[in-house]
């Protein structure tokens, strides 16, 4: 996502690419007839510089990548039929996990609160942002940098005399990887000398309770 060149702005003022998306003066993504719904979102990635959204909308589009690359184009077109992109609201057959804690984990969704931010900004209230690996995150708008990059952003989008920092939360959102195992594509066995196949991607993880939204 940070590769796509997709500019942030708020939900009023997102912008698309009109051949794959409609959008509504709200700002929700709607697909073009007869578009499929996974060339419409692999087109954010690869004509980036024609979109602009809000971070919860980023944060979904990531996620919606994600299951893409697991269950490829035929499955995903047949989840998210009805695709449509509107802030942090998930589409049909997204299955999140909501968990509470300080246990983060790659690809986990995290926030990090600004509750000193400028009224007349609410969009600075606070960022969603993906952990990629150890103290490295992504946010839209942000880009790649520490979570103490992310606070110094935030906190220089405070109001006037402002005295309280930006912080990460203990709020976590992650995908539910065994929902998309019965769709996942199929991986070959190996062959008759026993050569290795690589079974990462077959690794399922759970924490907390299970909340499917849809």
């Amino acid at each position: 996502m940070d590769k796509s060149d997709a500019e942030f702005s708020t939900l009023e003022e997102s912008e698309c690419n009109k051949q794959y998306w409609r959008l509504s003066k709200d700002g929700t993504f709607t697909l073009q007839p007869g578009i499929l719904p996974h060339a419409a979102l692999v087109d954010i990635f690869i004509n980036g510089r024609l979109y602009a959204f809000e971070c919860g909308t980023a944060i979904v589009v990531t996620f919606l990548k994600a299951i893409l690359d697991l269950i490829g184009p035929r499955n995903f077109d047949y989840l998210f039929s009805d695709l449509f992109l509107y802030d942090f609201r998930p589409p049909q057959n997204m299955a999140l996990i909501i968990h509470q804690g300080r246990d983060y984990l790659p690809g986990d969704c995290v926030y990090f609160k600004n509750p000193d931010h400028d009224e007349a900004t609410p969009e600075w209230q606070g960022e969603n942002a993906i952990l990629l690996g150890r103290n490295l995150f992504y946010g839209h708008g942000i880009g790649i940098t520490s979570s103490q990059g992310i606070i110094d952003e935030l906190n220089s989008n405070r109001r006037p005399n402002a005295t309280i920092s930006a912080f990460l939360t203990d709020h976590i959102i992650f995908l539910d990887s065994s929902f998309y195992r019965q769709f996942q594509l199929n991986i070959p066995r190996a062959k008759p000398d026993h050569s290795p196949v690589s079974l990462s991607n077959c690794i399922v993880s759970e924490i907390g309770p299970k909340i499917y939204l849809s």
